[in-house]
């Protein structure tokens, strides 16, 4: 970042710095909650996740913290090791993983997860931050905050704990959430030109604040938000106090191997989520800026070693947060920073007052950042492209809305890959038959990539070929063909070719296939096939060319 950049960023950035802060507080004490830890942990590693990461990421957009995504390896972790102190050396371990990760420029995996299933993976995780934040906006609070599972530690799901909400209003939250919401949604549409910057989230947020306030002060008993359904930021008196809160390694694990093993699983659990999340908020990214990953490894472990070193969580960059950034205004990484630094200053002297902040405020926060993540116009944008495209797409958001994070990415991951093969199975070539001066010429366009899974087809295609035919293989798109292929392509040259007094054309082969191209000897232009599939669609594909031939 140049000055220029930070002055001419500085207002947008402390302002959209502070809604990710106010975010991130119930979710660190969520996550922290969930995951068996001391809570003030979870406060830790948000602060070192704005200052330390912030500082040293490149990234733009991406906020990093507790990530729900952990919490049941942290409380694994913990509950195996037996102390929070073992898991904190395993946590710093985990940093130095990553270190060398970056490295070993293990960053670029980030660049082989397919665009359908990334924006599945938006999509899926706004459904599931409007799903889940639902019930905390009417002021039903069971399910901890930052929980993104499907599965619930109190017994619900996603869904049921919506339909068990209903008899668990409580009617000042639910006044203040619906109020906020309408807020939020309104200010981009209804703002004045003069607090154009003023992000509709904090507005809802201090309205939130004053609503209860007006609840409390015209004695409405029935409809203040009791401590239950508000923040719950530990209070210090001194930074004494809070120094007294830290906890440390034991470094004595390091020679512990169930330490290691817990370090490597969030090591890899870590890397894998925040490069996920990179390649995610990059894609929403207004300006298309791309995040060097190996940089962002190397933040990342840094950031979980000192976190571990004075009693944190680990920490991954969050979807959740980054993505609030982003639609708080965000130009730049400084509200990261920013958003750290204000973690730090209000657990060292502003507890109390951000302790009347209704979880009802924030849960519209959230929803309104779900919806934008899962806008209808994207699941009509991805339904206009091919099955390959949307089919992966549908099932990541399935798959993640009905289990977790990770598991739903893998899902997906594991569909597009299923999709390619498919895909390539039955597109290897494209074919033709038409009147070509004294006969007929069958044209067999070869795909981009040909794979050994094609063979059958392409061998059972050439059998079928009928006598006296004059036939056109054309190599000129492919930029792959398998041995195998090739082999079959010689044996069929060779031998049926004779049999059948068929005419072999070849064109556009390389020398990498001893594969000799004959198109130069036959008197007139041959039609160029490539310019005809691309101008209509007069190719068969490989079934409709089985059939074509009997």
């Amino acid at each position: 970042m140049t000055l220029t950049s930070i002055k001419s960023n500085l207002k947008t950035d402390i302002l959209s710095g502070f809604v990710v802060f106010l975010i991130a507080v119930p979710l660190c004490l969520g996550i922290a909650l969930a995951s068996g830890a001391p809570l003030f942990a979870g406060m830790i590693s948000g602060i070192v996740g704005g200052l330390v990461i912030g500082t040293l990421s490149k990234s733009p957009l991406s906020v990093s913290g507790p990530a729900a995504g952990l919490t049941a390896i942290c409380l694994a972790g913990i509950t195996s090791l037996g102390s929070f102190e073992l898991f904190l050396m395993a946590t710093v371990l985990a940093g130095f993983i990553q270190l060398i990760l970056s490295v070993l420029k293990a960053g670029s995996i980030a660049y082989y997860f397919p665009s359908n299933v990334i924006k599945g993976m938006l999509t899926g995780i706004g459904i599931i931050i409007i799903l889940k934040q639902i019930p905390h906006l009417v002021g039903y609070d069971r399910d901890t905050e930052g929980d993104l599972d499907f599965f619930q530690a109190d017994g619900e799901n996603s869904f049921s704990s919506i339909f068990s909400m209903f008899n668990n209003i409580h009617p000042g939250a639910a006044i203040i959430g619906i109020v906020c919401l309408i807020v939020i949604f309104a200010w981009d549409k209804m703002k004045p030109a003069s607090l154009k910057l003023l992000p509709g989230a904090l507005i809802a947020v201090v309205l939130g604040v004053i609503l209860n306030q007006v609840f409390i002060a015209t004695a409405q008993a029935h409809l203040v938000v009791i401590d239950a359904h508000m923040v719950h930021l530990p209070v210090f008196e001194s930074t004494s106090g809070l120094i007294s809160q830290l906890s440390f390694p034991d470094f004595s694990g390091i020679f512990n191997k169930e330490v290691w093993i817990v370090a490597f699983t969030l090591g890899i659990v870590a890397s894998l989520e925040t490069l996920l999340t990179i390649e995610a908020t990059d894609k929403i990214d207004p300006l298309k800026r791309v995040t060097p990953t190996n940089r962002e490894l190397l933040a990342q472990g840094t950031g979980n070693i000192i976190s571990g070193l004075i009693g944190g969580l680990p920490l991954t960059s969050v979807i959740v947060r980054s993505t609030a950034n982003l639609n708080a205004g965000a130009q730049s990484k400084l509200s990261s920073i920013i958003h750290g630094l204000i973690l730090l200053l209000g657990v060292l002297f502003f507890a109390t007052q951000l302790n009347n902040i209704p979880l009802a405020s924030l849960a519209a926060i959230l929803i309104a950042t779900g919806y934008k993540l899962a806008n209808p116009a994207l699941f009509k944008g991805m339904f206009s492209m091919s099955k390959y495209q949307w089919l992966p797409f549908i099932i990541t958001v399935v798959a993640i809305v009905l289990t977790n994070l990770l598991t739903g990415v893998m899902i997906g991951l594991a569909f597009s890959i299923l999709s390619i093969l498919i895909g390539n199975i039955k597109h290897s070539y494209f074919f033709k038959s038409e009147e070509y001066q004294d006969g007929k010429l069958i044209t067999i366009l070869l795909a981009e990539e040909v794979s050994f899974l094609n063979k059958a087809a392409i061998r059972l295609t050439l059998d079928k070929l009928p006598p006296n035919s004059k036939v056109l293989i054309d190599a000129s798109h492919a930029t792959y063909i398998d041995h195998d292929v090739v082999e079959i392509i010689k044996e069929f040259q060779s031998n049926i070719v004779k049999s059948k007094n068929i005419s072999l054309i070849l064109k556009g082969f390389t020398d990498h296939y001893k594969l000799e191209n004959n198109d130069h000897i036959f008197y007139g232009e041959i039609p160029d096939p490539l310019k005809k599939l691309e101008a209509k669609k007069e190719f068969f594909t490989q079934k409709e060319a089985l059939h074509y031939l009997g």
